[in-house]
C-alpha cells in the first residue's frame, strides 16, 4: 500500500531531464539510433531502408536531424529532408524511439519540432511513410494531423504494408 507521495513508484522511463538537440546525420548518437531503427524495421518487416544517407540531406537549409537525450543518453531521433523544393515539401524520416521510452511523448515532441522548423524555413507540406505493423507510428501521425495519401515511394516497398501520409505545415485559419 502506498502511504505517502514519496512511496509512489517512479514509472518514468527517464533517468534525467529530456532535452532535444540538433545533430548532424553522421554524429555518433545519430548513427547509433538510426542503426537501432534499421534493426527494428528489419525485425518487424523483414527489410528496412538503409541507415546510410548523405548527411547534407539532413542539414539546414535542406533538412534537420534531432536527437533526444535523457541526460546524456540518446533515446529518440527523427529528421526531415527536402522532398520537393518546388512545392516546398519535406519528408519526415528516421523517426525512432528506443523501446524503454516508447509511449512517453518523445515522438510527438520530435515531430512537432521538425514541423515547426520546416515551416519556419518556408516549407508548406510534410509527407512521410510508415508500415502497417507499426501501430504506434500510425497513431502518432494521424493524431498529429497527417492524412492518408497515395504512396510516393513505389520502387521496392510492399503496397500491402506501406502507408503514406501528408500534412499541411501552414497554420489553419
Amino acid at each position: 500500500m502506498i502511504d505517502s507521495p514519496t512511496d509512489v513508484p517512479d514509472t518514468s522511463p527517464f533517468l534525467a531531464p529530456v532535452t532535444i538537440h540538433q545533430r548532424p546525420y553522421d554524429h555518433p548518437d545519430t548513427i547509433l539510433l538510426v542503426n537501432e531503427l534499421f534493426d527494428d524495421q528489419a525485425t518487424r518487416y523483414g527489410y528496412a531502408d538503409p541507415a546510410e544517407a548523405d548527411p547534407a540531406h539532413y542539414a539546414p537549409p535542406h533538412g534537420l536531424f534531432l536527437v533526444a537525450y535523457s541526460g546524456t543518453v540518446p533515446v529518440a531521433c527523427g529528421g526531415y529532408r527536402t522532398y520537393d523544393a518546388v512545392s516546398r515539401t519535406i519528408e519526415i524520416k528516421k523517426m525512432y524511439t528506443r523501446p524503454q521510452t516508447r509511449g512517453s511523448g518523445l515522438g510527438h515532441r520530435i515531430l512537432a519540432e521538425l514541423e515547426q522548423h520546416a515551416a519556419a524555413a518556408g516549407f508548406v507540406h510534410s509527407i512521410l511513410e510508415t508500415g502497417v505493423r507499426n501501430t504506434a507510428a500510425l497513431a502518432l501521425y494521424t493524431g498529429a494531423g497527417y492524412r492518408p495519401r497515395p504512396r510516393y515511394a513505389t520502387d521496392y516497398r510492399d503496397p500491402e504494408i506501406n502507408r503514406a501520409f501528408v500534412k499541411s505545415l501552414r497554420p489553419t485559419t
